[in-house]
């Protein structure tokens, strides 16, 4: 028997996510709707022998969409054909806000999909000093209403009994005005529906994405001929609608008159207040950071560790060769490049879920929204900038939180340009090389030379979002429509759902481009052609016959490297980075530092003979040491310095970024536009630093 459709929809806020997880546990996927970045979130479950299809329709005031993910309802419940098309909605509301959920449940019951309405939270009815008179309530809208507490559960085994019966359609609860009845009448003949309420979202709707070319070009003649604006027809339908709800709801909801402050007004005087707010948050962002530095460390290193554990058992499994090189380097290295990122996005998500679940998430959007907005940015954005100051990879998930679709492409285009954690070794090993440690009024050099770089990035995000703003078209509008929720302890249940969603998300979404990105370059370092490279052993032991066994090791690794297809390409790239101030052997740092930017310095150690050593100082002391044959100055200098500082402040180089931003956008178009941006801006603010201190 072909299971039931069921559609879970709601205002933002009203618990809807709770009830799906509650219903669905783990039987759910996570994905996005074909062509758009909004996310799916589709389960099933079974009652009574029967099975059901749940989808968690995206949070909506109504069915006039404001963003992409209220489009997606619409296109859903007016698209019989459309796969998500219920054969029952489950309509939630919350006690204090049931206006708005009844204009949405009569909307929805008036395209004649069953409704059943659900009021969630009822332990916050009494809280609140709302009292509903349920029976007359249920006489009034003509529909069985059910309440339910899913943070708890109560109620739900009363929702599941409810879906074996049938729910009658009811008379309809908008009239068509009279004037517009006829224009009704035809364009119920243009598309073939028989429901007056399906004709009407047709002449009120800016698109219906369902209609056949034809009947799209009929229908804009209709409007045209009877000069219909579509707008005017919204506003007329939902005055009369409110007219009708309020007067159900004077006769049937009981409010208490004593005013008093609840604990979420008192809470809110100091974190929203315009001074205490700000650096309660900020400090917040602090501990977030450090927890995603201090917390992830054990178990990055224990991850890191644990593959080398396991390429080095595997290496003496495998006789030598190709095969051992591709499984223990490329494959297995590969792979924990992408799992050492979990405990990040672990840690981040969880803030985050904890934020959202306890209602502290929509104070921040309230907070930062005036100051993020004049760069085409939102307050739910500063979460992602903030983030990547840690690792791009889960701030440029957790944009997904964005409704707006141009606020949360922008958000995933500039937050790779915050100063993450990948771009600290660089930063710290190029700025002792070329700034002096000395003070200038009790400030460290140095110091300053590295918040400098973190300035950088935010001026690059912002500055590149207030271009992307004027240049990225949307025919949505911006504004915040925000409901600042009632604070309440978190559903731990939703927390760790929230966590293992992005954590699996991440390893197998990304993780398919990162894993072949790091055997692609795998093989580009291992492999190279002509006699160097075969014969490197034999020549290194020529040239220099007094190495020690450690010494030589590493010297024929670096011959090897320099005559490696990589070697190659860093020297085919050379004279493309010769005017940044670069030489070939930094040419190949930069390419091997697409895998990961910190991947520069131990590229940077192999090249200059010094193995695999990780010791910063050893590196630098090396470095400093390098000449650059193309000038014949030292290769790290101010002026080629400051210009590979400049490159890795701007440049996109890191594939796991790419990778998270081509599943976030589901767009290979807005990551190459992203890669080239940021590269390009890099390139020139390098050639740009180089040509003048040079």
């Amino acid at each position: 028997m072909k299971p039931k459709k069921i559609a879970l929809i709601g205002n933002p806020n009203v618990g809807k996510s709770t009830l799906f997880n509650l219903l669905t546990g783990l039987r759910q996927k996570i994905g996005n709707y074909p062509g758009m970045t909004v996310e799916k979130k589709t389960g099933s479950f079974s009652h009574e022998g029967k099975k059901y299809d749940l989808v968690d329709l995206p949070g909506t005031y109504g069915l006039y969409a404001n963003s992409l993910d209220e489009q997606v309802v619409t296109d859903v419940l007016n698209n019989p054909n459309h796969p998500q098309h219920p054969d029952l909605a489950i309509v939630v509301a919350e006690p204090s806000n049931l206006k708005r959920a009844l204009l949405l449940q009569q909307q929805v019951r008036d395209l004649g999909i069953p409704t059943l309405f659900v009021v969630n939270m009822m332990d916050e009815a009494e809280k609140q000093g709302i009292k509903i008179h349920l029976e007359k309530l249920e006489e009034k809208l003509q529909t069985k209403i059910l309440l339910t507490d899913a943070r708890t559960g109560k109620g739900v085994a009363a929702l599941k009994n409810a879906l074996e019966n049938p729910i009658p359609l009811v008379e309809k609860s908008f009239s068509i005005p009279r004037e517009f009845v006829s224009i009704v009448e035809k364009t119920k003949e243009i598309s073939g529906t028989d429901r007056d309420y399906q004709a009407w979202q047709m002449l009120t709707q800016k698109e219906m994405k369902h209609l056949s070319e034809k009947q799209k070009l009929e229908l804009d003649g209709l409007k045209s001929e009877n000069k219909i604006i579509s707008k005017r027809l919204q506003v007329k339908e939902i005055l009369n609608r409110y007219e009708t709800i309020d007067e159900i709801l004077d006769q049937t909801i009981a409010k208490t008159t004593k005013k008093t402050s609840s604990f979420s007004e008192k809470i809110d005087q100091i974190l929203i207040h315009p001074i205490l707010g700000y650096l309660l948050f900020f400090g917040l962002l602090l501990l977030i950071f450090q927890a995603i530095f201090a917390w992830s460390g054990p178990f990055m290193d224990g991850i890191d560790e644990g593959f080398a554990w396991l390429s080095q058992k595997v290496a003496n499994w495998l006789p030598e060769g190709p095969v051992s090189g591709l499984i223990t380097d490329g494959i297995i290295s590969g792979i924990g490049g992408i799992v050492i990122f979990v405990p990040q996005i672990v840690i981040l998500f969880l803030f985050i879920s904890i934020m959202e679940e306890s209602g502290y998430m929509s104070r921040v959007v309230y907070l930062m929204d005036r100051w993020l907005k004049p760069f085409g940015l939102s307050g739910k954005s500063a979460v992602p900038l903030m983030s990547g100051a840690a690792c791009a990879i889960p701030a440029v998930m957790s944009a997904r939180n964005i409704e707006n679709d141009k606020e949360r492409l922008i958000t995933i285009l500039v937050t790779p340009f915050m100063t993450c954690a990948a771009r600290l070794p660089i930063y710290v090993v190029i700025i002792g090389l070329i700034i002096p440690e000395e003070k200038i009024y009790g400030f460290n050099l140095q110091g300053l030379a590295l918040l400098g770089m973190y300035v950088l990035g935010i001026l690059g995000a912002l500055g590149s979002a207030w271009i992307l703003k004027k240049l990225i078209k949307s025919k949505f509008k911006s504004y915040l429509v925000l409901e600042l929720p009632t604070y309440r302890m978190p559903v731990w249940r939703n927390v760790l759902l929230t966590v293992w969603e992005k954590s699996t998300g991440f390893v197998l979404g990304a993780g398919k481009i990162i894993l072949a990105i790091s055997i692609i370059l795998w093989v580009l370092g291992t492999f190279g052609m002509g006699e160097r490279f075969n014969n490197a052993e034999k020549i290194v032991k020529t040239e220099k016959p007094n190495l020690s066994d450690e010494e030589l090791e590493n010297e024929i690794t670096a011959y090897k490297l320099e005559y490696s297809f990589l070697g190659y390409m860093g020297q085919a790239i050379e004279p493309l980075v010769e005017p940044l101030g670069y030489d070939w052997k930094m040419g190949i740092g930069l390419i091997s530092s697409f895998a990961a930017r910190e991947v520069f310095v131990g590229t940077m150690a192999t090249v200059y003979s010094l193995g695999d050593t990780d010791d910063e100082l050893t590196i630098r002391e090396r470095m400093a040491k390098e000449i650059n044959p193309n000038t014949g100055k030292p290769a790290y200098n101010l002026a080629s310095g400051i210009s590979l500082l400049l490159f890795y402040a701007f440049a996109m180089q890191c594939m796991a970024t790419i990778a998270i931003v081509r599943k976030e956008t589901d767009s290979w178009k807005w990551t190459f536009v992203q890669m080239i941006f940021m590269t390009g801006m890099a390139y020139f603010a390098a050639l740009i630093a180089y040509q003048i201190l040079k």
